[in-house]
């Protein structure tokens, strides 16, 4: 029995002959699963002789009908594309960046029966912060849903299990970049420079080894992207 097969089989044996009932006319959970397998295969980047990185966040767009009939099964169903892309890896040597994401959205350009995926590889990210350090903080980093303190002195980001903001991209070198704060004035002041890391930095799209990084400034390093957010001066009323 394939991969497909299996997936199909504990399909039905959890949610019984309602979700064929449903889409009888429409996109079927086995076209799915076998389209975010060719979307692994696809844009699978070789690391190392026995290590391919392979995308863990996907999108499937479906019309809105299709998106109705899912609705109830939406959950269930993400799980077993989980568990089905899961198998998938462990059988090709792929490995995922960071946890495995599947979102169901509506596209108003799709008909009944039609559907896409978009993809993208995107990391985990862990620091040492505390939320209360996070409440707290008046100038932060956004890292792939995540936020970490820009707090007064350094903060180095980097794979490293040194960094202080640790980001699981084979395109990071393990103490990449260095963001260094002065919080004692009105507004920090945020600057970052590269540690001499393999593949640099961009800021804002251009290449740099240092910079001023003010509220907005885009940062990317390997295939990661993080946004530098600094509050706002208030004037006086």
């Amino acid at each position: 029995m394939s991969a497909l097969q299996r997936f199909e089989q504990r399909l039905e044996q959890m949610i019984s002959g309602a979700f064929a009932r449903a889409f009888r006319s429409a996109v079927q959970p086995v076209e799915i699963a076998a389209a975010l397998q060719r979307e692994c295969d696809n844009n699978a980047q070789i690391l190392s002789r026995q290590r391919r990185l392979v995308p863990n966040d996907f999108h499937v767009e479906l019309s809105g009908t299709d998106l109705e009939r899912l609705a109830p099964y939406d959950t269930a169903m993400a799980d077993e594309l989980v568990r089905q892309l899961e198998e998938h890896a462990q059988a090709n040597a792929y490995s995922f960046p960071g946890p495995i994401s599947i979102e169901f959205e509506g596209a108003e350009d799709l008909t009944t029966g039609r559907f896409r995926i978009r993809s993208q590889a995107q990391a985990r990210v862990t620091g040492n912060s505390t939320h209360t350090q996070v409440g707290r903080a008046r100038a932060l980093l956004e890292v792939n849903g995540t936020q970490h303190p820009l707090l007064g002195g350094s903060v180095v980001v980097g794979r490293g299990t040194d960094a202080d903001v640790r980001i699981n991209d084979p395109g990071v070198s393990r103490r990449h970049i260095e963001f260094r704060v002065d919080a004692g004035g009105e507004r920090p002041r945020v600057d970052v420079r590269d540690l001499g890391s393999t593949n640099g930095m961009l800021v804002d799209g251009q290449k740099m080894t240092s910079s001023i990084a003010d509220d907005g400034t885009e940062v990317k390093i390997g295939s990661t992207t993080m946004t530098v957010r600094i509050e706002q001066e208030h004037p006086d009323v």
